[in-house]
């Protein structure tokens, strides 16, 4: 059965106010509820689009979504209209939203969207990568352990990756990928999409990492090219025995394996595996 109420997700603008559609500035006038993830935000953004929002506007975030979430299911059966926006791009997508969402679905209330701008398919049709087919993998991990054991997961992944990042943890996160994946994984790292400031910059990933370690800021998204299936694979038995090679020559074991590591574009620690197993 079909609830009378009605939840819209509205995709906000990532950057230019002008980018929104006609409609979210007709639903974020009428809406008996605007729920979002930024009060303050929402006020400017309305502002900057000239509209007046007649209904009450509470707040959505992280920290008090699963109480709210709730809470707004109960309006939604009373029959009202929520709207959920949040500060940029597509609500339940690396933002709150998900959880109203599968409650008002399991509740029978209809739940449509207003598209709209998103990082992760701007990103992706600047990057130069390929497009046809991708998958988005939302924040690495912030912890360094958890992090290299998601991206080893993706290493042979075939489709082109994108991911969010906060600008202080991009050079790490840049670096574990490189580890991960092989410096010279093509990617692109887009900052301040549609904004002033916005740049791309495209390389290899250990390249991008050398770059981000001066510091970057801003908005961050991350395009990786996917792993090419056929690709020649080095030999395990080459790359132990030019680790060798190395360490005969007075290089120490731990530099070795790095630069062998990088030149053949596989993780470190699979060869630092490989090259200990055979102690």
């Amino acid at each position: 059965m079909t609830v009378n109420g009605r939840l819209v997700l509205a995709g906000a603008p990532i950057g230019q106010a002008g980018d929104v559609s006609p409609r979210l500035r007709e639903v974020l006038q009428s809406a008996d509820v605007v729920a979002a993830e930024d009060t303050r935000r929402l006020r400017r953004l309305a502002a900057d689009l000239g509209v007046e929002i007649s209904g009450r506007v509470v707040s959505y975030y992280d920290q008090n979504e699963a109480g709210r979430a709730q809470e707004l299911v109960e309006t939604l059966k009373e029959g009202r209209t929520v709207v959920i926006i949040t500060d940029a791009g597509m609500p339940g997508v690396s933002d709150p939203g998900y959880r109203l969402t599968r409650l008002a679905v399991d509740a029978g209330i209809t739940v449509t969207a207003l598209p709209g701008p998103s990082a992760v398919t701007t990103a992706l049709a600047v990057s130069g990568l390929a497009s046809d087919r991708f998958c988005f993998e939302g924040f690495p991990p912030r912890k360094a352990g958890e992090r290299a054991r998601r991206l080893a997961a993706l290493a042979g992944e075939e489709r082109t990756m994108v991911f969010f990042e906060a600008p202080h943890r991009l050079a790490s996160s840049l670096e574990a990928m490189a580890e991960a994946f092989g410096a010279d994984r093509p990617a692109a790292v887009c900052r301040e999409l549609t904004k002033t400031y916005e740049e791309i910059r495209r390389g290899g990933l250990g390249e991008l990492a050398e770059w981000a370690a001066a510091g970057v800021k801003g908005e961050i998204t991350i395009v990786v090219a996917g792993h090419v299936a056929g690709d020649s694979e080095p030999d395990p038995d080459e790359l132990v025995a030019e680790v060798d090679r190395r360490v005969a020559e007075g290089a120490q074991r731990k530099l070795a394996i790095a630069d062998v590591a990088k030149g053949a574009g596989i993780p470190k620690r699979e060869l630092y595996d490989l090259v200990h197993k055979r102690l």
